[in-house]
């Protein structure tokens, strides 16, 4: 462990790049033509600025950050330095850093591709972490990434659920998806490609909001409507996800029982990419645990909690509620 945590800590580099000069060097401003704009790199990101101290994947093959790498990151450097793990997150979401569309910057060949919505896990661990360790944790991180993670939530609703149906795209998304088009380019057989990963990460990105906004809740009510709206959103997504059925324009196919990306044809039909891939693997990780006696400090988001679940009991038909016992199934011999 101390060998990898000095790899990590000989890992920090300092990182500039000033890309509106880098911009204007290449005689593209925010007023330019889109059709200009596209032919440069990060032709979109005018606003940003980077001249801090990163955590690199590995400063001398990869000399560059990478968002979502840098999120598991900070979990194993909070071990000896918990001020750098904070700082690091918050850089993220400096309105220097952060686009103002709410989109997280990726990495410096390209600001603009998605990445897997991972930071506000590594926040809440972080908060959890440094609340075990002093007693307390540090409210006021938590309050200000929330309210950072709170544009980037939006702007993965707005930007990548096309048919408004809970259902989202993304791209690449990371863990060296490999599938049978680039999911981040247009597809050649036109339409849309919804993604059982892209999906998933955003059913876990919602219940980590859901987590920060309950524990805030606990300090302030007025975080009580957050806990209201991510619990909500939790269940849209999932529900979404979850729906059963032979209809090839679902996720979920009952028969093979595994998540598949759906393509939707521009005639509006839609068929499943039956390739087995972390892709169908990735609704295991959208988990998230609530204990009882948290809940019960919350009587009021509970009884509306309820109440949207008599609303729409489809949605909770394949979920496991905080309200129901747990039991593990029973094993046949």
């Amino acid at each position: 462990m101390r060998q990898a945590l000095a790899g990590m800590l000989w890992s920090k580099q300092y990182f500039y790049y000033d890309v509106g000069l880098w911009l204007r060097e290449h005689h593209v401003g925010p007023g330019s033509p889109s059709a200009e704009r596209n032919r440069i790199r990060n032709g979109e990101w005018f606003h940003m600025c980077n001249d801090h101290i990163l955590s690199m994947p590995d400063k001398w093959e990869y000399p560059w950050y990478a968002a979502w790498d840098l999120a598991f990151h900070v979990l194993a450097l909070a071990a000896v330095d918990l001020d750098f793990a904070k700082n690091q997150l918050d850089l993220l979401l400096r309105n220097d850093y952060l686009h103002p569309n709410g989109q997280i910057p990726a990495y410096e060949w390209n600001f603009g591709d998605v990445n897997p919505p991972v930071h506000a896990y590594a926040t809440y661990q972080i908060y959890m972490l440094d609340k075990e360790r002093n007693g307390k944790g540090d409210i006021e991180f938590l309050k200000y990434a929330f309210s950072k993670l709170l544009v980037n939530f939006t702007w993965w609703i707005n930007r990548k659920d096309r048919c408004g149906n809970n259902v989202f795209e993304g791209g690449f998304l990371g863990l060296d998806n490999i599938g049978v088009f680039d999911r981040s380019s247009p597809l050649p057989t036109g339409g849309s490609l919804e993604q059982a990963d892209g999906t998933a990460w955003m059913v876990f990105f919602s219940q980590q909001m859901l987590r920060i906004a309950v524990e805030l809740a606990l300090h302030e009510p007025l975080y009580e409507e957050f806990v209201d709206k991510f619990f909500e959103h939790t269940m849209w997504i999932s529900g979404a996800m979850d729906r059963m059925g032979e209809h090839h324009g679902e996720m979920w196919d009952e028969e093979d029982g595994f998540f598949y990306d759906v393509l939707r044809f521009p005639d509006g039909t839609a068929m499943r990419l039956k390739v087995r891939s972390m892709v169908g693997l990735l609704p295991l990780a959208a988990v998230a645990i609530f204990e009882e006696n948290t809940l019960e400090k919350l009587p009021e988001c509970r009884k509306r909690a309820r109440q949207f679940g008599r609303l729409h009991p489809e949605l909770l038909a394949n979920i496991h509620m905080p309200s129901e016992l747990w039991r593990p199934p029973r094993m046949t011999q």
